[in-house]
């Protein structure tokens, strides 16, 4: 079972288990007072939060009057298979919203993703990742700031694996600005520059040039999933980086549009040689970027 379904396994359990209870036409108290549970045990279960064992799956699927026998064993396999969710062990890291985050990155078919403040971790470098750390908790004692940058690179191995898709709108602002220093910063676009280049990954620039644009609010993802009644994801970032996800189908889809919109907006050919120029200038000291990526666009 390999991570990627073991999140997708949760999401499709707690999708079938939330239907079920509406179909039996019972609330979450009623079942938890059924189940001699905690309303909040449910409450996790069904926002996917916490897995299910098979022991408290068969009874919650009879209290659903869930009897046909290859639909029950259906839900214990998912149950079986969605118990080792990854990146479990930086629970005490992350919040719950950037733990089901990252189960849906790695399980989402699709990504996209804006970046208006700092670059998106998955196109991070580590000295990136440190410089940025640096910034935001500057007395975060080092163990800490380790094993967030080894969760961070860990959960860059997902653009290594088949089945994914990628697709990242950044601001200029993001790109201009030298992060680390200038020896962090150009090793940074160059790899960039190097990711852009790869079939299933697209990076487009937002340039200076079109003032206000729909991305102004701020960065936010979103994932697509293959399987089937898998529903689209929205996960919304504020200033100081905490993650938000929505229940919204309706703001997801508002989102989806403003991606959409932002690429029409973002400049889409020749980003790898805009990204190795501006590296190159900034390695050579110049501080003159105003236009370069406009004048390279046109």
């Amino acid at each position: 079972m390999t991570v990627t379904s073991a999140a997708l396994l949760r999401l499709r359990l707690r999708t079938e288990l939330r239907k079920a209870r509406v179909a039996a036409g019972l609330t979450q108290r009623e079942v938890a007072d059924r189940m001699e549970w905690s309303p909040s045990k449910l409450i996790r279960i069904e926002a996917g939060e916490v897995g299910i064992s098979v022991n408290d799956l068969r009874p919650l699927a009879a209290a659903y009057g869930i009897t046909d026998r290859r639909k029950l064993e259906e839900l214990l396999d998912m149950a079986r298979g969605s118990r080792r969710m990854p990146f479990t062990e930086y629970r005490d890291l992350y919040s719950k919203d950037f733990m089901q985050r990252l189960a849906l990155e790695a399980a989402a078919s699709v990504h996209r993703q804006f970046g208006s403040l700092v670059l998106p971790g998955l196109l991070q470098t580590e000295e990136y990742m440190r410089a940025v750390m640096r910034a935001f908790g500057k007395n975060m004692p080092e163990e800490r700031t380790d094993r967030i940058v080894e969760s961070r690179l860990a959960r860059q191995e997902v653009l290594e694996e088949e089945g994914h898709e990628f697709s990242f709108v950044l601001d200029e602002s993001v790109l201009r600005r030298v992060t680390g220093g200038r020896g962090v910063m150009r090793a940074q676009l160059e790899h960039l520059a190097e990711l852009s280049e790869r079939p299933h990954v697209t990076i487009q620039i937002l340039p200076f040039s079109i003032g206000s644009h729909p991305g102004i609010e701020g960065p936010f993802t979103l994932f697509e999933f293959q399987a089937e009644g898998m529903e689209d994801a929205l996960f919304l970032e504020d200033s100081r980086g905490v993650t938000t996800a929505s229940t919204s189908a309706e703001e997801t889809r508002q989102y989806l549009e403003r991606f959409w919109e932002l690429e029409d907006l973002a400049l889409k050919e020749g980003v790898d040689v805009v990204l190795r120029r501006l590296a190159e200038r900034i390695a050579e000291g110049g501080d003159e970027l105003e236009g370069l990526l406009q004048q390279d666009s046109d």
